[in-house]
């Protein structure tokens, strides 16, 4: 039986904590914050409930596999049963500049052609569907090797155009999705559309690669979900799976160094100068946090600045009077000028974005709000906190001026809430970057900008013997489903006691 210590309890860390113990480990996690969950958070106030972080499930089966791989008691639920998903249909209505509304259906190709067809003309539904069977390719091959296995660097392409040259030409690495776009897509609305899911990865889609096709192709050919009461059930059930595995579970427990003996890892310190030996440690940490101040390595930091930081999120959470008529689950704003959101958050010198996409998160969920309110999450891209060299989210009346203008805003695009509003809150990517330590309030880490980013991305197995990556700063990314897969991915390597 090996010793883990698990350093960080967001999801990837609680699903490797539990897989590990699954496999007959003995798993300590400790986290510095009072609660678990990471960037899956909760918050509530004056009778509203806010999820922090995703509010959007795809990929159900990562979960499913993890609670049907570590279920050791009968009265262990699956994850089905430990969580209540609710199908979204539409997953999300778009409202274009010019007004044009679209409501995007999940799980049925048909439909889809029809919606796209009834809000954008006859031949648009076919566009996207040829764009959905291409990306359907994309995922059919790099499934494997890409997302459900450790990444082997850029050898990985290399045994894929060895094995099969068609394969290479398929996920064209060279081409960005903003090249995809142009390449599948007549209609200016629908390749904005798919510039969208570039930022799903913190990602720029004039320099995010071309796989990321595979993003729109997973939410609507195997649908979206949201979770009733929130998606930090997800949270709670993996809390309470990691428990009923044996782990042991630690929070308001700083680490402050991972130690090494002989040329390898052996345990971790915490902020008392208490030490946790271990023979294996998984970091649930940002990877540029893990390699700069709990285990300094100078070549891993030297990767990691040659990759892009991913973009952050400046959020609002609304407390409002009274219901909304014809409001979507998911409402998706687009601005006049996308290409300026992007140059302002990825250019020489980021600033808060003038003219954002708005993305309102509006569940129709009564354990979220009193009787008759609603409880919605509204995010915009932000670039990251950083007061030397680009935004200080701290500055004085930044932050409080730039929520009121977004709700004016969305006043602009047809959701003035600001005669309703029972409670009103925002959190800046200074404030993310507090609560998860995540440097700057970068949600993913690295963004997948550039031909190489996949590959820039830090590995599950680290270069130092006995320490492991998980989470949406290590490979394979952010989003729930990945990080879900990057613990399976680390249990694999390490293996049974």
């Amino acid at each position: 039986m090996s010793r883990v210590v698990v350093v960080g309890a967001g999801v990837g860390g609680l699903a490797a904590a539990a897989r590990l113990a699954a496999l007959g480990h003995d798993v300590e996690l400790v986290e510095q914050a009072e609660t678990v969950g990471g960037k899956l958070g909760r918050y509530e106030r004056d009778g509203f409930v806010f999820d922090t972080g995703p509010s959007l499930l795809t990929l159900p089966a990562t979960f499913r596999d993890l609670f049907m791989k570590t279920r050791k008691h009968r009265r262990d639920p699956a994850f089905d049963d430990a969580v209540e998903l609710v199908p979204l249909d539409p997953v999300a209505r778009y409202r274009f500049a010019d007004g044009t509304l679209l409501d995007l259906p999940g799980g049925d190709l048909p439909q889809i052609r029809a919606a796209i067809d009834a809000a954008l003309g006859a031949g648009a539904g076919d566009d996207w569907l040829h764009l959905l069977a291409h990306a359907e390719r994309v995922w059919d091959v790099t499934r494997r090797p890409f997302v459900e296995s450790a990444l082997d660097g850029p050898s990985t392409l290399l045994r894929l155009a060895a094995r099969q040259p068609g394969d290479l030409l398929t996920v064209a690495p060279w081409r960005s999705l903003r090249d995809v776009g142009r390449r599948h897509l007549r209609d200016p609305r629908l390749r904005l559309l798919l510039d969208r899911y570039a930022t799903y990865t913190g990602s720029d889609p004039r320099r995010a690669p071309a796989a990321l096709a595979v993003v729109p192709y997973v939410e609507q050919r195997f649908g979206a979900w949201y979770v009733r009461g929130g998606l930090h059930r997800i949270t709670d059930a993996l809390h309470e799976r990691a428990v009923s595995c044996g782990v042991r579970i630690r929070t308001g427990a700083t680490v402050t160094v991972i130690t090494t003996a002989g040329g390898r890892v052996d345990g971790v310190r915490l902020g008392d100068r208490e030490h946790l030996p271990a023979d294996v440690v998984v970091s649930d940490v940002d990877a540029r946090r893990l390699y700069a101040e709990l285990l300094p390595r100078t070549d891993q930091l030297r990767r990691l600045s040659r990759a892009t930081p991913s973009l952050s999120g400046f959020v609002l959470l609304l407390g409002i009077r009274g219901r909304t008529p014809g409001t979507a689950h998911h409402t998706v704003l687009f601005p006049a000028d996308y290409d300026a959101e992007f140059d302002a958050i990825f250019g020489r010198e980021p600033r808060p974005v003038d003219d954002p996409t708005i993305y309102v998160s509006a569940p129709d969920d009564a354990s979220l709000a009193p009787p008759g309110a609603q409880a919605w999450f509204v995010l915009v891209n932000a670039p990251r906190h950083d007061p030397a060299r680009g935004v200080d989210w701290d500055a004085p009346g930044l932050a409080a001026g730039y929520a009121d203008r977004l709700l004016a805003l969305m006043a602009d695009r047809g959701l003035d809430v600001r005669d309703r509003l029972a409670c009103y809150e925002w959190r800046t990517p200074a404030d993310l970057e507090r609560a998860t330590c995540s440097p700057g309030g970068s949600i993913y880490g690295t963004s997948s900008n550039g031909a190489r980013a996949a590959f820039l991305r830090p590995a599950n197995r680290s270069p130092v013997p006995g320490l492991f990556l998980v989470g949406g700063s290590a490979h394979p990314g952010g989003g729930l489903p990945l990080v879900a897969q990057s613990a399976a991915i680390v249990a694999g390597l390490i293996g049974p006691a």
